[in-house]
C-alpha cells in the first residue's frame, strides 16, 4: 500500500519512467503520508494514437496525457490532503512530459481495509493485529 497504476501517451523512455517513478514516489510520501518501502508503481506507454479525448487521438493534436490511479487504505488521508495530492501531482506531470492534455486523470481510490492489502494480509487483519 499504496499501488500506483500509471499510464503515459508516448512511447517507453527509460529516463521518463526513473523520473516519473520517484517523482510520484515523493509526492506520495509527502503529500499523503504513505511509507516510501511500501509504494509498489506500475508505469505503462500508450502510443497517442490511441489515446482518444473528445473523439480525437492525441496524435491530432500533439497533446501529451496521463491516467494515474492510486489505492489507499480508506479513511488513512483527508479530502484537503487528496486534493493537495491530485494538484501536485498533476504540475509535477506537466514539468515533466510536458505540453499535457488537461484531460489527464488521477484516482484516489480509497479501498476498504478488509479488501485490501498486501504480503496476503489484509490492511484490517493489520490493524488488528497491531492492536494486540
Amino acid at each position: 500500500m499504496p499501488h500506483i497504476a500509471l499510464l503515459i501517451s508516448g512511447q517507453p523512455d527509460a529516463a521518463l519512467t526513473r523520473s516519473v517513478a520517484a517523482a510520484i514516489a515523493d509526492l506520495t510520501v509527502e503529500v499523503l503520508g504513505k511509507p516510501r518501502e511500501l509504494i509498489a508503481l506500475t508505469l505503462q506507454y500508450l502510443d497517442p494514437a490511441q489515446w482518444i479525448i473528445d473523439g480525437h487521438p492525441l496524435s491530432d493534436s500533439g497533446r501529451n496525457a496521463f491516467q494515474l490511479d492510486i489505492s489507499i487504505t480508506d479513511e488513512t488521508n483527508t479530502k484537503a490532503e487528496k486534493a493537495r495530492y491530485l494538484a501536485q501531482v498533476y504540475a509535477r506531470m506537466e514539468e515533466l512530459i510536458g505540453n499535457l492534455h488537461p484531460t489527464s486523470y488521477i484516482h484516489v481510490i480509497d479501498a476498504r481495509a478488509a479488501a485490501y492489502g498486501y504480503g496476503g494480509l489484509t490492511q484490517e487483519r493489520r490493524y488488528q493485529l497491531a492492536a494486540r
